[in-house]
């Protein structure tokens, strides 16, 4: 449930949501997680209401123990979260002079459980009908939502309160044993395992690949005056690879001249259909890809947005339906609303109002996919009250909402086949012929006409140009690909993937270079030992048949108790096990190569909670220490002295300071190159651009400078 982190922050806030207003009698309470969402449904619903906030979760399991009787079905010991007694007061006060109660936290798992424990809190009664849910936070929905309250479901609590112990029975069982077998500070939890075994498991496969020779012929030809490309394809009719000098020596020397007759010519009508609405992980994987987003800062972006902004006229209002999802249904009332607004825009031969779509196998369902609240919001009328975080966002989720609901675009295909002594090579060209969806969600590649052409007519060869090419190792997950392996695998939710991926690099299991996972030392020898003992936790099919169990406890089919005793029972074995014969493992010390400069013992490079730092080998009696840092070469721009050198923020974030800090206080996100700016005189930097590569730019904002692309 919440973390202490979040229990922080949300405790900053207690005292404006708490003294905000006064107590009036006779209202009817409306309590919900966040004070911005509090303002925006107050809005809503009018002076007979009064809107608070709980902040988040009031009731949980305790920090200082495992909180849960096992001898005693499980039973989870919750506390009061510390530092909320005032907020809960409020509460009760707010509460017992409220007309009617209702309880209106998030709908999902997780806010159910909210609901439960404020009933709890609050003496209320599981049969009343106070639990109202909206899946978007607009003057209809929420209005809706409040003619219909029902009662809390108990099963999607327990499905929820499964969960939780089912994480805490193994994070609180594993964790202890790698404290005392590796090194203090480590963790251990069934999703967070699962992704830490992948990026090992692919860095595994990097490092056993063998790179094979291959080679490739392009050839560019021309009818008439126009040109075109072709590539070469086989050879007697079958189609054949190029696998070292000598295959490509002898395609050559099949070729004389220039003419090449053309032996074949396909057209076809291509459809390509519009993607689905985004769930949680595709608009993860879409923003990682698309506008460079952290799946942290999707989500938090994303709650900005579903929560409400200050729109001018219209007020507050949600621009987005709720962002934790894994379903791509689309209400018939916000299709309907699609349908219209692409009819009056494009016209009705891009509308496909009334399509069904089938959700993935194992989605929740429980709320729809994620959409614009109102499709009649488009970016560009929105975009002068949202920032550029927020304007981003919004535009992806709109344009693929729009285009989920548009017709497919259709293609005119073109495959031609030419050749000379049987030598084959194949050029392909397309061009769109319909847009459909392509008129807001341009994902197609460029066009490439091929000039028009007859079996039997001859072409001429301009140039042919043989390459050699070696084949590349898997890539290393990036977040997106991470989290798309994660879900394809079915498991976690997602609502667990953005704390999944900063967990394990808050404990140094893995670090993020150039954006890829790359595992640490330390993230191999967890890996080894929780494979060893604990063998079902990082299986997949384990987990994701665990996932399945607790939606089959959502829905009533199943005893959450009998869900947590299956699987606990063979676990707690296990960890006897572990106990008994894994052994004590040192991580050693690595000579740094040079001396305390306090003491004058050799220095040694330690592994620490956050990475490697120098450390004196007189320990206890010196405790000197130095962070390890990597100089980039150049001076630093500000005070001449110091040496640029690569840094870290607190969230694992590159950046560029000065080797002199504090004395110097220059820091840069972007890399400086050591020259200064021909127009401007300030320092110029290394920015990445999209598509790859780099640029070389000038740091003042002002300043227009840039020098030719690098890929």
């Amino acid at each position: 449930m919440a973390t202490a982190t979040a229990t922080k922050k949300k405790a900053t806030t207690k005292k404006k949501t708490t003294t905000r207003k006064k107590i009036v009698k006779g209202k009817n309470l409306v309590i919900v997680e966040s004070p911005a969402k509090a303002k925006t449904i107050e809005k809503y619903l009018g002076r007979n209401y009064k809107v608070v906030a709980s902040v988040g979760h009031i009731r949980d399991l305790k920090k200082s123990s495992m909180s849960v009787d096992i001898d005693n079905d499980y039973q989870p010991e919750y506390i009061n979260i510390r530092g909320k007694a005032p907020l809960i007061n409020e509460l009760k006060k707010e509460a017992k002079a409220a007309k009617a109660v209702y309880l209106a936290s998030d709908p999902d798992r997780e806010g159910e459980a909210i609901s439960w424990h404020l009933a709890h809190i609050l003496g209320l009664s599981l049969e009343d009908k106070n639990r109202v849910v909206f899946n978007e936070i607009t003057k209809d929905a929420v209005k809706a939502a409040f003619d219909v309250p029902r009662k809390i479901d108990v099963d999607l609590v327990d499905a929820q309160q499964a969960r939780r112990i089912l994480d805490r029975l193994v994070g609180y069982s594993i964790s202890p044993i790698l404290w005392k077998k590796v090194k203090k500070g480590l963790s251990a939890g069934r999703v967070q395992n699962i992704a830490l075994k992948l990026i090992i498991d692919r860095e595994d496969e990097i490092n056993a690949f063998k790179p094979e020779e291959y080679w490739t012929i392009d050839g560019e030809f021309k009818k008439g005056t126009k040109k075109f490309k072709a590539n070469f394809w086989g050879l007697d009719g079958k189609k054949c690879e190029l696998k070292n000098n000598e295959d490509v020596i002898e395609v050559m020397d099949r070729i004389s001249g220039t003419d090449f007759s053309i032996d074949k010519v396909e057209k076809k009508e291509r459809r390509r259909n519009a993607p689905l609405p985004y769930t949680t992980s595709s608009m993860q994987q879409d923003a990682a890809n698309k506008i460079n987003f952290r799946t942290r800062k999707t989500m938090m972006v994303a709650q900005q947005l579903y929560q409400g902004i200050n729109i001018g006229a219209q007020g507050l209002q949600g621009l987005i339906t709720y962002m934790r999802t894994d379903s791509t249904r689309i209400s018939p009332v916000a299709q309907k609303a699609a349908a219209d607004f692409i009819v009056d825009k494009f016209g009705a031969k891009y509308s496909k109002h009334g399509s069904k779509v089938k959700n993935a196998s194992g989605a929740q369902d429980a709320h729809e996919a994620i959409r614009p609240s109102n499709v009649n919001n488009t970016p560009e009328s929105v975009a002068k009250y949202l920032d550029k975080d927020q304007l981003k966002l919004y535009t992806l989720v709109w344009n693929r909402f729009v285009a989920s609901q548009m017709t497919a675009s259709v293609f005119d295909t073109v495959k031609v086949n030419l050749s000379q002594n049987e030598v084959i090579f194949v050029a392909n060209g397309s061009q769109v012929k319909f847009k459909g969806y392509l008129a807001v969600y341009n994902d197609s590649d460029k066009n490439s006409m091929l000039p028009e052409m007859e079996e039997g007519e001859k072409v001429k060869k301009v140039s042919t140009h043989p390459e050699q090419h070696f084949t590349q190792p898997p890539a290393r997950y990036s977040e997106a690909t991470l989290i798309k392996t994660l879900e394809e695998n079915g498991v976690g939710r997602p609502s667990t993937y953005a704390p999944t991926l900063e967990t394990i690099q808050k404990r140094y299991y893995v670090r993020l270079v150039a954006k890829r996972f790359e595992p640490t030392e330390l993230g191999v020898i967890v890996n080894k030992l929780v494979v060893e003992f604990f063998p079902n936790i990082v299986n997949t099919t384990f987990t994701a048949e665990m996932e399945t169990n607790l939606t089959q406890v959502e829905e009533g089919q199943r005893q959450w108790v009998d869900v947590v005793d299956k699987f606990y029972k063979p676990f707690a074995g296990e960890l006897v096990k572990a106990e008994e014969e894994m052994e004590k493992i040192q991580i050693k010390d690595e000579p740094a190569g040079f001396d305390c400069d306090v003491c004058g013992h050799p220095m040694v490079i330690k592994l620490g909670r956050f990475g490697k730092f120098y450390a004196c080998s007189n320990f206890p009696d010196c405790r000197n220490t130095k962070a390890i840092v990597k100089e980039i070469g150049v001076e630093c721009p500000t005070c001449h002295e110091g040496q640029v050198i690569e840094r870290k923020t607190k969230k694992n974030r590159l950046f560029y300071g000065c080797s002199r800090y504090p004395d110097c206080e220059f820091t840069s996100w972007d890399k400086p190159v050591g020259r200064d700016c021909p127009k401007s005189g300030h320092f110029l930097v290394e920015k990445k651009v999209r598509g790859g590569g780099k640029q070389v730019i000038c740091s003042d904002e002002k300043c227009d400078y840039q020098e030719e692309k690098q890929k």
